[in-house]
């Protein structure tokens, strides 16, 4: 039943990633004005084309990075040794905790993506979450 759950976890993970990595690619401006609103969107999209290419650049780079991250979860998925499967849900926990620490403290200072830092933080909180869950439950099925 744990493997179920490891793999149900690293699918979802995998899904989001995937999803989000491949927009970052393809459609980045409609992101930013859907996620953003149109007058940050502006803001953070750059005002020079210099500065547009080098942050297109960089969003398509990041989403590259995401949507690798998104089928290592996917292969990730098929591994059934059990040690690894805490192992590797402690690494998520522990790389969720930082992300939503670097959004504390660094992404709200930065003016234009100051209001979405809480949401953002939220949902580190919450993918986070999903590993606590299933170490819970697995630590709870071995010692039972």
């Amino acid at each position: 039943m744990v493997s179920s759950g490891f793999f149900l976890i690293c699918m979802l993970h995998s899904l989001v990633a995937l999803s989000c990595g491949a927009m970052m690619m393809f459609y980045r401006d409609e992101v930013f004005v859907f996620s953003h609103g149109k007058d940050h969107a502006s803001k953070i999209l750059g005002s020079t084309p210099h500065d547009q290419l080098l942050i297109r650049t960089s969003d398509s780079f990041s989403g590259l990075l995401l949507f690798a991250v998104g089928m290592l979860l996917f292969m990730v998925a098929f591994v059934k040794e059990k040690e690894f499967h805490g192992f590797f849900a402690r690494g998520c926990v522990v790389l969720h905790v930082a992300m939503a620490i670097w959004r504390i403290y660094f992404e709200r200072k930065v003016e234009d993506l100051g209001h979405d830092w809480l949401r953002l933080v939220f949902g580190d909180i919450i993918l986070g979450l999903s590993w606590v869950f299933f170490l819970v439950y697995s630590w709870r099925e071995k010692y039972d």
